[in-house]
């Protein structure tokens, strides 16, 4: 045999296959939840994964308001943003920010683990999160996960 039968085949846009995926997160512990998320999002649970094309599912993430927090980081841990004008650094805690806006939690947890470049950019607006168990992407027959 004068040639490898075999080769290395690089996914691209057009041989990519992308999928509608839903799942709950009630009663989740946050990071593992997320990286799980993360694994789909970013598609290294499928065999035709490559690094630098966007070949995961769209990930729709319901009841997101119910996820957990194990110890004390409901109250302890503390998310640090800037206004961008002097004086204008910001603190708020998860209890807070659930208070706030359910979701806002789970989408930091997801973006927080993506690549910080263009192509997580691009990931981060494959996911949906939703506070309640409806969400408006029936029209996209997505399959059910469980973690």
């Amino acid at each position: 045999m004068d040639q490898l039968s075999y080769r290395t085949v690089s996914a691209n846009r057009q041989t990519v296959e992308k999928n509608w995926v839903v799942i709950d997160a009630s009663n989740q512990v946050l990071g593992r939840f997320s990286s799980q998320v993360v694994n789909i999002l970013t598609g290294k649970n499928k065999t035709s994964y490559t690094p630098n094309v966007d070949c995961g599912d769209n990930v729709i993430v319901i009841n997101a308001e119910k996820v957990r927090l194990t110890g004390k980081k409901l109250t302890d841990k503390v998310y640090t943003r800037h206004t961008g004008h002097p004086g204008g650094q910001r603190f708020a805690t998860p209890k807070e920010l659930f208070a706030k806006d359910g979701r806002k939690v789970v989408e930091m947890a997801i973006k927080g683990m993506l690549p910080k470049n263009r192509l997580g950019s691009k990931l981060y607006r494959n996911l949906y999160v939703y506070e309640g168990a409806e969400h408006p992407h029936q029209a996209q027959n997505p399959t059910k996960v469980e973690l």
